[in-house]
């Protein structure tokens, strides 16, 4: 399946709503450290519902750690800064799909440290600022889910 990471994420009911997605969808979640809250927060528990335990997640202390984790293995930046409309890779089984924080996005150096076509985007109105994290994540992880016809790592295609 894919590797959702979430750089830094600030806002506790959007870590527990993406919690519980990856319980139904079979993508093993990345927490980068540091983050907004704690994990034990309530907020983040009512979001996940009962979901915490079907969940795969994984802290990493910063992003050298994360990016050392996830080596040789492509990943995708979701930025409002891409060209790249987020349906136009061809994503693969191992992909990472990396969304930044919901204050501040993804910084510069992270950006400049991955491909130019690896930067990728949802499109929006041109007024648009963002999305919300956990639809952003939704829409995207659904798509790369969707190009591999739904099929999970148990041979399971069961949507």
């Amino acid at each position: 399946m894919f590797h959702i990471a979430l750089f830094e994420p600030q806002i506790a009911p959007n870590t527990g709503n993406i919690i519980r997605l990856v319980a139904n969808n079979g993508c093993h979640l990345h927490l980068i450290e540091p983050l907004g809250f704690d994990l034990e927060e309530k907020k983040l528990r009512r979001a996940g519902l009962d979901y915490h335990d079907l969940a795969t997640v994984t802290r990493h202390h910063n992003y050298a750690a994360f990016a050392e984790a996830m080596q040789g293995r492509r990943i995708f930046a979701l930025t409002t800064k891409g060209r790249t409309p987020h349906t136009t890779p061809a994503y693969q089984a191992g992909d990472v799909l990396l969304f930044g924080s919901e204050t501040s996005g993804l910084p510069d150096a992270v950006r400049n440290s991955l491909p130019q076509d690896h930067l990728i985007r949802i499109p929006m109105l041109s007024s648009s600022r963002s999305l919300n994290l956990s639809n952003a994540v939704a829409i995207v992880s659904y798509e790369a889910w969707r190009q591999l016809d739904f099929a999970v790592a148990g041979g399971d295609n069961e949507a």
